[in-house]
């Protein structure tokens, strides 16, 4: 059974409608849409039939669902919230380092998962990194995204984009600085600029908060150490990203870093034969790969004499 989010039911529905094409024998997938999820998710857990639950979703949800899930206890697997961290140090390719942070910020309007949440830089290349990523950003083209030359689309909701434009006021407020973007353009629809934030205060809440929308904060650093605490100082530990150009300090980084998945010198780490996932706050076992189809899977351990 798919129970997908109630403000995107249709690419369930479609890849229901490619099961059914590639011979799935109906009633073998079946798609409940719902606008009260509660109740419903519920009944499935409360039925005994019901040996496995897997969620993507926020980690306040997740805890709700485990906590009913205890009740059955329900084998689960849960992709939850991320801050990802961006690292980029002082010998990285800055042309890749901003290529690829425009991939990991912008990919589907910064509302996923793995969206770069926060930009450390080193201070001998943050001026340049900053100054050329928000030139970069400011070339895309926002509109519908059925609109031929379309770049960024519109958040999901409301409510999505005035947390975002909440938390752009909240950093500007504590000195911050709108290098471009901070604003939802004059035109009908949940749209909001993309935007780059520099010298944001280390206590300014868009930091600490999975953003889901197409805003940047850059923090300046100067040692690596620091770089490694903050980007490890959240409770959530799903991707990280960082640009180098010392593979030693890649695999020293990459060490260090509290997530369940990094991407070195690449701002796209999903791949359908690798295992997604997180640590901490951020999720329980592993999706994709070898890993997620032993999700859902038991062992069994047979001792026998012939």
């Amino acid at each position: 059974m798919l129970k997908p989010a109630k403000e995107t039911p249709l690419c369930a529905l479609a890849v229901a409608e490619i099961l059914r094409e590639a011979g799935v024998p109906d009633g073998v997938v079946n798609v409940v849409c719902t606008s009260t999820a509660g109740p419903v998710v519920s009944a499935m857990l409360a039925d005994p039939r019901v040996r496995k639950l897997s969620f993507t979703g926020s980690t306040e949800v997740g805890r709700v669902l485990l906590r009913t899930a205890s009740e059955t206890v329900t084998n689960c697997s849960m992709e939850l919230g991320g801050n990802a961290p961006f690292l980029i140090f002082e010998d990285a390719d800055l042309d890749a380092a901003i290529e690829g942070a425009v991939l990991a910020k912008m990919r589907n309007g910064g509302e996923a998962c793995t969206a770069a949440n926060r930009f450390y830089v080193h201070e001998k290349v943050a001026d340049e990194f900053t100054t050329r990523f928000a030139a970069r950003l400011e070339k895309m083209s926002v509109g519908p995204g059925l609109e031929e030359g379309t770049d960024l689309g519109p958040l999901v909701n409301e409510d999505t984009r005035s947390k975002v434009a909440s938390l752009v006021a909240d950093a500007a407020g504590k000195g911050g600085q709108v290098v471009t973007g901070g604003r939802a353009p004059d035109r009908r629809g949940y749209f909001y600029l993309p935007t780059v934030l520099r010298n944001v205060a280390p206590d300014a809440a868009i930091l600490d908060t999975e953003i889901f929308g197409p805003v940047a904060p850059v923090v300046r650093f100067s040692d690596e150490a620091d770089a490694i605490r903050w980007a490890n100082d959240t409770e959530y530990g799903l991707v990280s990203y960082l640009y180098t150009s010392d593979l030693r300090r890649a695999l020293r980084v990459t060490e260090a870093l509290e997530t369940g998945m990094v991407g070195i010198n690449r701002g796209i780490v999903s791949d359908p034969a690798a295992p997604f996932g997180g640590v901490k706050q951020s999720g329980l076992g592993r999706e994709g790969g070898h890993d997620g189809l032993l999700e859902f899977t038991e062992t069994k351990y047979v001792a026998l004499d012939w």
